[in-house]
């Protein structure tokens, strides 16, 4: 494993180099469920709605919100769409991982010059309250990346949409902040050529990798890098199956994602012990850690703030890098499919990505891919 970081200042010259998260579109079977499902289960807020009432008569979209985090759930009115197709190959997952940026026809023609495909080509929408610059891109199997200038934009989130009035909260509130990274699985092979896009696409450079020396247990394995913006706010892991005895996670969600996706997005916290304590009260389910995960936890990890017996309690995982440590736990999967879940991660300093942890969590997760008789 390697990770890298400068201290020099970023280069902002290029339409891709000062990047934000915007939103993550998820189509799915139900919309209006899978938004009553992320605001009683994630603490989530519905702030804005799109559809038939709205004007739009081929789906239906329900923004959800919590501090820096948008999630946008979208299910198909007419069950022959694009939409509709999405979810009978993939299951409920991730269409659309949005970057905002500050011009989205620069950032649109730098991508395309990259050697991206172009999904949507820039488009300008507004309303009373501003307008907004649409583009969108191709990456790793059916998912895309929207680039979205809305700097000045003073609506709820999209034109087209309308704001709802804030409810009142229906459970506990997890305080989660912020998309932390994203993670792709991709086929046999791929890790490089993606990689490789995102450098030419985005102008990222690799921040860490491993190899199946680094994350493999007695039956599986697996490939990943890091690809990363300058300012290290926009991360892409790539993950890609490795030989082993028994089939890998990676390989398990390519068989039921029915190819290339995303397999996890990593939300950030200021507060893990209390994030967790409000998700498990909400009914979240999480991957299990072994007790022997912990028994010498402080010679591995070094001095830490917080009380072992407490992580321990929590199945919270701790690894550390040059620059601090992390804290660290995984969802069980979000839906039936074995796919999309979630990482809660609170940083200390640190930019790893668990390479401690990856033991523990892969032998969690094999316990779980025994269940369902796919290991």
């Amino acid at each position: 494993m390697s990770i890298t970081h400068s201290s020099q200042a970023p280069d902002s010259s290029t339409p891709l180099s000062t990047i934000d998260w915007d939103h993550i579109e998820f189509y799915v079977g139900n919309a209006k469920q899978a938004s009553q499902f992320y605001q009683c289960t994630f603490g989530f807020e519905q702030i804005a709605y799109a559809g038939p009432e709205t004007g739009l008569h081929d789906r239906a979209s329900y923004v959800l919100e919590q501090h820096d985090i948008r999630f946008v759930l979208t299910s198909s009115l007419r069950g022959d769409d694009a939409i509709a197709e999405h979810v009978k190959q993939h299951g409920d997952g991730v269409r659309d991982v949005a970057i905002r940026v500050r011009d989205a026809r620069s950032a649109w023609e730098m991508a395309i010059r990259g050697g991206a495909r172009s999904v949507l080509e820039p488009v300008e929408r507004q309303d009373e309250n501003g307008r907004v610059v649409l583009a969108t891109i191709a990456t790793y199997g059916d998912t895309v990346h929207t680039f979205v200038e809305r700097d000045g934009y003073g609506g709820a989130f999209l034109p087209g949409y309308v704001e709802l009035a804030k409810s009142a909260p229906r459970a506990a509130k997890p305080h989660l902040l912020a998309i932390d990274h994203c993670v792709g699985n991709v086929g046999w092979g791929e890790m490089d050529a993606w990689g490789s896009f995102y450098e030419k696409v985005f102008g990222f450079s690799q921040l860490v990798s491993f190899d199946d020396k680094d994350i493999s247990t007695e039956f599986t394995a697996l490939k990943s890098k890091v690809m990363s913006d300058a300012r290290h706010r926009v991360k892409f892991p790539i993950n890609e199956p490795a030989h082993g005895k028994k089939k890998s996670q990676i390989e398990e969600y390519l068989d039921f994602y029915r190819g290339a996706g995303v397999q996890h997005l990593a939300i950030r916290t200021d507060d893990i012990v209390a994030t967790i304590d409000a998700l498990r009260d909400n009914g979240v389910e999480f991957l299990d850690t072994p007790d022997a995960y912990y028994e010498d936890l402080q010679n591995r990890v070094g001095e830490i703030d917080e009380d072992i017996e407490v992580l321990r309690n929590r199945k919270i995982l701790v690894d550390r890098d040059d620059l601090g440590y992390m804290l660290q736990i995984f969802t069980k999967p979000l839906q039936d499919r074995p796919t999309v879940f979630f990482e809660i991660i609170q940083r200390k300093g640190s930019l790893s990505f668990g390479k401690g942890n990856f033991k523990a969590l892969f032998v969690s997760i094999e316990k779980e891919q025994e269940k369902r008789g796919t290991l």
